[in-house]
Parts: C-alpha cells; sequence; structure tokens
C-alpha cells in the first residue's frame, strides 16, 4: 500500500515539473534553434567573403620599398695602394776598390753624421802615398835644378851684353849674343816645366791621400741602418760597377707613402688632403696621411696610366716600416650635415610614370608588376615593352664622383608615389647629398616597387 502511494506521488510531481515548464506548449519563431544555426553560417559566409575580397585588394595594391631621409655626412673618397718609403734613404756604396777590413755597424744602428761604416784594406793606398812623395820630392829637386839653370843662363847673357856694350858692338859677336839669349830662355822653359811636374806631383799625392781616407767610407747623414750587403773580407770591385754596401734612413719617426692615383681619379686629389691608410700588420689600425704631392708625370703598368702621389705619414711610434704596403683611402670632397638619399631612390621611377612622366602624387595602376603592362588576363598574355630602369645615371650615383645637377626623387605619401624635384651633390657610391625645400628629414623616399601580392 506503501510502495503504491509513492508512485502515485511521484507520476504527480513529474506532471507538475512538467506544467511548471510548459512543455508540450507551442515555441514562438525566434525561439527556433535552426534559425539561429543558418544565420550564424550566413554570417560566417559573408565575413569569408569579405576577407578574401580584402586579402585581393591588398596584394593588388602597389607595394613600395622605402628608406628614411637622413641627414649626415658625405665623403668622396679616392682609393690607391701603394708602399712606405723613408722621407729620405741614402745608399752607401764605395769608390774605391779592394778588400773589406771592418764593418762597424748593423741593421737598425743608430748612426751619426761622420761616423765610420765599412774600412777597406789600405796596405796599397799607403804604398801609393809614399810613392807619391817620393814623385813630389823629386820634381822640387828638378825645379831647384831648372832654377839654378835658369839663374846661370841669365848671368851668362848678362855678361855678353855688357862686353858688347863697353866693346862699342865689336865683341861679342852677334851668334853669340843669340846663342846667349836662347840658353836662357831654354832655362827658363825648363824651369816652368819642373814647376809643373812638381804641382802634378802634388795633385797626384793629395788623390792618393784622398783614396786613404775614402777606405774609411763614413755616414753622410743621422739615420738608421736599414740594410747591410758587406761582410768582412768581402771584395769589393767599384771600378766594374755602382756598388751598394748600406743603405740608410734618415728618419723613420716620419715616413712618406708612395701610392699610385689612376688617372680617373687623379683630378679630384690635391696637396693638403686629408687621408688614411692601413696595412697589413696592423688591418684594424687606421693611420692618418696628408697628401704633399701629386706627380705630373705618368706611370703606365699593363696599359694601365696612374700618378705617384705622396703622402706624410707620422710615425713617432715606429710601429711603420719602411717598405710596407699600404691601402690609403684619400678624402677629396667632404659635406658635413647634409640631407642624403640612397643611390637606389635615384634611379628609381614607379610603373606608370617612366613613359608618360605622371604627374605627381600619381598612383600606379593596380595590379601591375616590375616589369610594367596593364593587368588582367590580355595584359598577361600581351607582350610587353621593357621599361627604363629610371632616369639616365648622373656621376653622382654612378661612379661616386661629383655631379650636381636637377633630378627627381619619389617619396610616399598616404600610400602614394609623390615626385620631388631635388638638386645633387656629391656621392660616396651609396648615398648622394640632395638639396630641395620640400625634402625633409624622415620622409620616406622610394627605393625600389614590389610586384603585386609580393612580400617586402
Amino acid at each position: 500500500m506503501n510502495k503504491q502511494t509513492q508512485a502515485t506521488r511521484q507520476a504527480a510531481s513529474s506532471t507538475d515539473l512538467q506544467t511548471l515548464l510548459g512543455d508540450g506548449l507551442a515555441r514562438r519563431w525566434w525561439q527556433s534553434i535552426t534559425l539561429w544555426l543558418g544565420l550564424l553560417a550566413v554570417a560566417a559566409v559573408a565575413g569569408g567573403w569579405w576577407y578574401w575580397q580584402s586579402s585581393q585588394q591588398a596584394q593588388a595594391a602597389p607595394r613600395y620599398v622605402t628608406q628614411e631621409v637622413q641627414r649626415g655626412q658625405v665623403k668622396l673618397t679616392v682609393a690607391a695602394n701603394g708602399t712606405l718609403q723613408p722621407t729620405r734613404s741614402v745608399t752607401i756604396g764605395s769608390e774605391l776598390s779592394g778588400t773589406v777590413r771592418r764593418v762597424l755597424v748593423d741593421v737598425n744602428d743608430q748612426v751619426k753624421k761622420g761616423q765610420v761604416l765599412v774600412e777597406l784594406d789600405t796596405t796599397k793606398l799607403d804604398s801609393q802615398v809614399l810613392r807619391s812623395r817620393a814623385s813630389v820630392a823629386s820634381a822640387q829637386a828638378r825645379l831647384a835644378q831648372a832654377t839654378a839653370t835658369t839663374k846661370e843662363a841669365r848671368a851668362s847673357l848678362a855678361r855678353l851684353e855688357e862686353v858688347a856694350r863697353l866693346s862699342g858692338g865689336k865683341v861679342p859677336s852677334a851668334a853669340e849674343l843669340d846663342a846667349g839669349r836662347a840658353a836662357y830662355e831654354r832655362a827658363q822653359a825648363d824651369e816652368a816645366a819642373a814647376r809643373a811636374s812638381v804641382q802634378d806631383a802634388r795633385a797626384a799625392l793629395a788623390t792618393d791621400e784622398t783614396n786613404v781616407t775614402k777606405a774609411s767610407i763614413r755616414s753622410p747623414i743621422d739615420g738608421v741602418v736599414l740594410s747591410r750587403v758587406v761582410e768582412p773580407g768581402n771584395a769589393v770591385a767599384a771600378s766594374l760597377q755602382a756598388v751598394t754596401l748600406l743603405t740608410l734612413a734618415e728618419d723613420l719617426g716620419r715616413l712618406r707613402l708612395e701610392v699610385n692615383v689612376d688617372e680617373a681619379d687623379v683630378g679630384s686629389v690635391q696637396p693638403g688632403q686629408q687621408a688614411s691608410f692601413t696595412v697589413s700588420a696592423y688591418p684594424s689600425r687606421p693611420y692618418p696621411a696628408r697628401t704633399t704631392r701629386v706627380a705630373f708625370g705618368s706611370t703606365k703598368t699593363d696599359n694601365v696610366v696612374t700618378y705617384i702621389t705622396y703622402l706624410e705619414v707620422d710615425n713617432a711610434d715606429l710601429s711603420l716600416r719602411p717598405g710596407m704596403t699600404a691601402a690609403a683611402t684619400i678624402t677629396s670632397t667632404e659635406r658635413n650635415d647634409v640631407l642624403t638619399v640612397p643611390n637606389t631612390a635615384l634611379r628609381f621611377t614607379p610603373m606608370g610614370a617612366a613613359g608618360d612622366g605622371a604627374a605627381q602624387g600619381s598612383k600606379p595602376a593596380a595590379g601591375g608588376d616590375k616589369a610594367g603592362g596593364g593587368s588582367g588576363i590580355m595584359g598577361q598574355l600581351m607582350p610587353r615593352m621593357p621599361r627604363p630602369t629610371g632616369q639616365r645615371r648622373s656621376a653622382a650615383d654612378g661612379n661616386g664622383k661629383a655631379g650636381a645637377g636637377q633630378r627627381q626623387i619619389w617619396v610616399l605619401e598616404a600610400g602614394s608615389p609623390k615626385a620631388v624635384r631635388v638638386q645633387t651633390g656629391i656621392s660616396d657610391g651609396r648615398v648622394t647629398e640632395v638639396h630641395s625645400d620640400a625634402l625633409q628629414p624622415g620622409m620616406q623616399v622610394i627605393t625600389d616597387q614590389l610586384a603585386a601580392g609580393a612580400k617586402p
């Protein structure tokens, strides 16, 4: 009985709950689940379509590569290679032939002017000096004899002339007077010859004595010994060729860099310009230098014409050595605090503006690419004429030389290219100096245009 009563009560409670929830009643149209699912599907399709259309428009629009206009420094430089040399170097040789007796200096030794560097064997030279002194003594004796003979001939002639005066010309005869005069003249000639022989002997003696002093080879300058190619006992044959024994440098604290400047760049190089160079021994250390002279004479090597340019180098720390190969950069022109743009911006022209000179602010046709031409199926199938890559390159962006002139660049404003006329200056090969009232630092200058749909 109790179980039946509980079942009855549970059935009544279930009926009351269904009545409360309204189950079994008719639903309104906005309460339909199918309706909301359909609307959601339509919204998803519309959003996808809108996203696809936006993507297509974004891909069809042209894209530009830009860089900022900057204010900075532009240098026009000339590169050249050369070698370091002493400001003054002296090659020490020997004027005499002989055997080297002593070498008193070695490489890197400091020497003073007048210091003995090399001594030759003087045994033979000393003998020549003794012989020359004997020759001088012999010549002086002959001169004394000739002088005495002259005096005797003069006295004899004087007696003959006195006798002729006292005798009234009767004695001596005319022949005797002529013979006396001839004897006196011969004596005078012999005396003059003897005197010349003395001078000749003295000159030979002086030469031999000078040779003895030249056997001691001395330094003509204050400097440093760079090289030594002689050893004691070496035979020197100066009569065959110029003999080099030592090489001296006057001052290694100041060196001279000799570089070969190409004929295309020599017009930009002038004395007094600043430069820098590096050597293989210290590749990360730039050394300052200054041009002092540009040679007018040319040097031709393998059909390449160059001009030797001299640069003054301070080597107070003696880190540089003569003969080192150097790569120099000469600053011929320098501009500071000027507007600069990349050289690629001077060569850029948007598609559609190269052939007809589109007005400023004109926007290239959508869907175009770097090759130019129209869009669509016909534009893709029909052959297209090649488009010029830009205006003719001037000297400023072509070879790095100064080439001032009117040029046109394109800046990006509100997503569209705008042409700006500029006055160009010098270029370092990467950027070019420009002047324009319409150009300000920070503006985006166009350097390239990407194909439709391409990623920058």
